[in-house]
Protein backbone atom coordinates (compact mmCIF):
# COMPACT_ATOMS: atom_id res chain seq x y z
CA UNK A 1 0.00 0.00 0.00
CA UNK A 2 1.40 3.34 -1.09
CA UNK A 3 1.19 6.79 1.07
CA UNK A 4 -1.26 8.00 -1.20
CA UNK A 5 -3.19 5.34 -0.80
CA UNK A 6 -2.65 5.51 3.26
CA UNK A 7 -3.91 8.99 3.28
CA UNK A 8 -7.02 8.51 1.13
CA UNK A 9 -8.20 5.80 3.71
CA UNK A 10 -7.68 8.13 6.59
CA UNK A 11 -9.76 11.35 4.65
CA UNK A 12 -12.28 8.73 4.21
CA UNK A 13 -12.36 7.70 7.96
CA UNK A 14 -12.17 10.96 9.26
CA UNK A 15 -15.22 11.85 6.57
CA UNK A 16 -16.93 9.23 8.10
CA UNK A 17 -17.10 10.10 11.27
CA UNK A 18 -17.20 13.99 10.91
CA UNK A 19 -20.72 12.91 9.21
CA UNK A 20 -21.52 10.58 12.04
CA UNK A 21 -20.66 13.38 14.55
CA UNK A 22 -23.05 15.45 13.05
CA UNK A 23 -26.03 13.52 12.49
CA UNK A 24 -25.61 12.42 16.49
CA UNK A 25 -25.76 16.40 17.07
CA UNK A 26 -29.51 15.86 15.48
CA UNK A 27 -30.13 13.49 18.61
CA UNK A 28 -28.46 15.89 21.30
CA UNK A 29 -29.96 18.59 23.67
CA UNK A 30 -27.15 20.54 24.27
CA UNK A 31 -27.29 22.38 27.83
CA UNK A 32 -27.59 26.03 25.88
CA UNK A 33 -30.22 25.93 24.02
CA UNK A 34 -30.54 26.66 20.02
CA UNK A 35 -32.41 29.65 20.30
CA UNK A 36 -29.82 31.51 22.87
CA UNK A 37 -26.96 30.24 20.82
CA UNK A 38 -28.95 31.34 16.93
CA UNK A 39 -29.69 34.54 19.11
CA UNK A 40 -26.02 35.56 20.13
CA UNK A 41 -24.63 34.38 16.42
CA UNK A 42 -27.33 36.27 14.44
CA UNK A 43 -25.92 39.65 16.66
CA UNK A 44 -22.38 38.65 15.62
CA UNK A 45 -23.83 38.89 12.05
CA UNK A 46 -23.57 34.97 11.42
CA UNK A 47 -27.08 33.24 9.99
CA UNK A 48 -27.50 29.77 9.62
CA UNK A 49 -30.04 27.25 9.14
CA UNK A 50 -28.50 24.15 10.31
CA UNK A 51 -29.49 23.08 13.32
CA UNK A 52 -26.43 20.49 13.43
CA UNK A 53 -23.78 23.85 13.07
CA UNK A 54 -26.15 25.58 16.08
CA UNK A 55 -25.71 22.58 18.41
CA UNK A 56 -21.93 22.53 17.45
CA UNK A 57 -21.34 25.73 18.76
CA UNK A 58 -23.30 25.34 21.68
CA UNK A 59 -21.50 22.09 22.77
CA UNK A 60 -18.17 24.29 21.91
CA UNK A 61 -19.59 26.69 24.62
CA UNK A 62 -20.96 24.37 26.76
CA UNK A 63 -16.68 22.93 26.75
CA UNK A 64 -15.03 26.25 26.85
CA UNK A 65 -17.29 27.20 30.07
CA UNK A 66 -16.73 24.15 31.92
CA UNK A 67 -13.31 24.16 31.29
CA UNK A 68 -13.09 28.10 33.03
CA UNK A 69 -14.85 27.21 35.64
CA UNK A 70 -12.68 23.76 36.30
CA UNK A 71 -9.49 26.21 36.10
CA UNK A 72 -11.10 28.65 38.45
CA UNK A 73 -11.80 26.22 40.95
CA UNK A 74 -8.33 24.79 40.65
CA UNK A 75 -7.01 28.55 41.68
CA UNK A 76 -9.75 28.98 44.53
CA UNK A 77 -8.18 25.72 45.66
CA UNK A 78 -4.88 26.83 45.11
CA UNK A 79 -5.50 30.30 47.58
CA UNK A 80 -4.32 30.22 50.72
CA UNK A 81 -7.33 29.41 53.74
CA UNK A 82 -8.47 32.23 55.71
CA UNK A 83 -7.73 32.17 59.10
CA UNK A 84 -10.75 30.50 61.69
CA UNK A 85 -11.17 30.88 64.63
CA UNK A 86 -14.70 29.64 65.03
CA UNK A 87 -14.71 25.60 65.38
CA UNK A 88 -18.12 25.62 63.87
CA UNK A 89 -16.79 27.52 60.95
CA UNK A 90 -13.80 24.92 60.59
CA UNK A 91 -15.79 22.01 59.75
CA UNK A 92 -17.34 24.15 56.74
CA UNK A 93 -14.77 23.26 54.42
CA UNK A 94 -16.80 25.12 51.30
CA UNK A 95 -15.22 27.02 48.91
CA UNK A 96 -16.07 30.42 47.60
CA UNK A 97 -15.41 31.40 44.10
CA UNK A 98 -14.08 35.10 43.84
CA UNK A 99 -13.75 37.22 41.10
CA UNK A 100 -10.37 36.84 41.24
CA UNK A 101 -10.05 33.34 40.61
CA UNK A 102 -12.96 33.58 37.76
CA UNK A 103 -10.22 36.73 36.14
CA UNK A 104 -7.06 34.18 36.50
CA UNK A 105 -8.96 31.27 34.83
CA UNK A 106 -9.94 33.49 31.87
CA UNK A 107 -7.02 35.06 31.49
CA UNK A 108 -5.69 31.92 30.48
CA UNK A 109 -7.79 31.78 27.50
CA UNK A 110 -6.92 35.16 26.81
CA UNK A 111 -9.98 36.68 28.14
CA UNK A 112 -9.27 39.85 30.31
CA UNK A 113 -12.31 40.84 32.41
CA UNK A 114 -12.04 44.58 34.33
CA UNK A 115 -14.41 45.00 36.68
CA UNK A 116 -14.68 47.78 39.18
CA UNK A 117 -12.55 48.08 42.56
CA UNK A 118 -15.56 47.65 44.84
CA UNK A 119 -19.48 46.07 44.25
CA UNK A 120 -22.37 47.68 45.23
CA UNK A 121 -24.91 45.42 46.91
CA UNK A 122 -27.68 47.12 45.16
CA UNK A 123 -27.97 49.90 42.57
CA UNK A 124 -28.74 52.04 44.63
CA UNK A 125 -25.29 51.92 46.80
CA UNK A 126 -23.68 54.81 46.71
CA UNK A 127 -25.99 57.42 45.76
CA UNK A 128 -27.73 60.30 47.67
CA UNK A 129 -30.13 59.26 49.90
CA UNK A 130 -32.96 61.78 48.82
CA UNK A 131 -32.62 60.53 45.13
CA UNK A 132 -32.80 56.76 45.54
CA UNK A 133 -36.23 54.94 45.54
CA UNK A 134 -36.03 52.28 47.79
Amino acid sequence: MNHGQQSGEAKHEDDAALTEFLASLMDYTPTIPDDLVEHYLAKSGFQCPDVRLIRLVAVATQKFVADVASDALQHCKARPAPVVKDKKQQKDKRLILTMEDLSKALREYGVNVKHPEYFADSPSTGMDPATRDE
